[in-house]
């Protein structure tokens, strides 16, 4: 690997290392999109749809959450006008994060490749195949496959803990705490599958790649997860999300957490 590689340098083996490695791909993927002109350009176009798109989900996210704690918890005494509002909270939390995590890039799924292939030239040993109707065939199936899987395992976990909320005060917190840890997982998942299933690697590989570097999955996770809060900032995320996503792929190949061919 070159000096000025954009890929990151991972070892062989998770390191009490890894978790700061992880927290700085994204912040290493938005320095190369300031300076490679392609990946720039298709990032200020992301942000411009992303903007609009998470005003509206958070405008949905509260009004559903609010009106869903309501339909539980009534609202005629001072104690259940709060609680109504706090479980509106949790559910905000619940429906924002999903909401921008999943209709975003569902929106902007066609420069998502794109984005992915730029940036893997810039990494160097790489050209962007030929166009080919079978490939793009494959390609569109392999990861309409790992984004149902990511969605359903990430949900199911939200769901099995969402009972904590049931504890009072404390439940809520231990609830916000560890849903966001999985959501964090996850987030690294989502975005290592962009590269992966353009070169037709199975979820399964997603998977046992960042559960034998958690660490790098969560710390990669948090910085995005982040991201996702900061106003302005957040309209970038799908594409650093996207580019770190490939950087991190690019950084488990080269280390030999993958395996060269599938």
């Amino acid at each position: 690997m070159s000096a000025t590689s954009p890929i990151p340098e991972l070892p062989a083996v998770s390191t009490a290392g890894d978790l700061f490695r992880g927290l700085s791909i994204p912040l290493r993927a938005f320095a190369l999109i300031l300076t490679t002109p392609k990946l720039l350009l298709l990032s200020l176009l992301c942000a411009a749809v992303t903007g609009f798109t998470l005003i509206g989900v958070g405008w949905g996210a509260w009004s559903l959450g609010q009106a869903g704690a309501g339909a539980l918890i009534g609202a005629d005494s001072g104690w259940q006008h709060a609680a109504s509002i706090g479980l509106g909270v949790v559910f905000f939390i619940m429906l924002f994060v999903v909401g921008a995590l999943t209709v975003p890039n569902l929106l902007l799924a066609p420069l998502q490749d794109p984005l992915s292939e730029a940036t893997e030239v810039r990494c160097g040993d790489f050209t962007s195949p030929p166009f080919s109707t079978g490939a793009v065939v494959r390609g569109v199936v392999e990861s309409l496959s790992h984004t149902l899987l990511r969605l359903a395992f990430m949900a199911l976990g939200l769901l099995v803990l969402f009972p904590l909320n049931l504890i009072p005060v404390a439940g809520s917190v231990l609830w916000v705490i560890l849903s966001s840890v999985w959501s964090m997982f996850w987030i690294a998942a989502e975005h290592l599958s962009n590269p992966m299933a353009r070169h037709l690697r199975p979820f399964r590989q997603v998977i046992r790649a960042l559960r034998g570097r958690l660490p790098l999955a969560l710390g990669f996770g948090a910085t995005l997860y982040v991201l996702l809060w900061v106003p302005v900032i957040n309209f970038f995320l799908m594409p650093v999300a996207v580019v770190a996503g490939t950087l991190l792929y690019r950084g488990l190949l080269t280390s030999g957490a993958l395996p060269e061919t599938q």
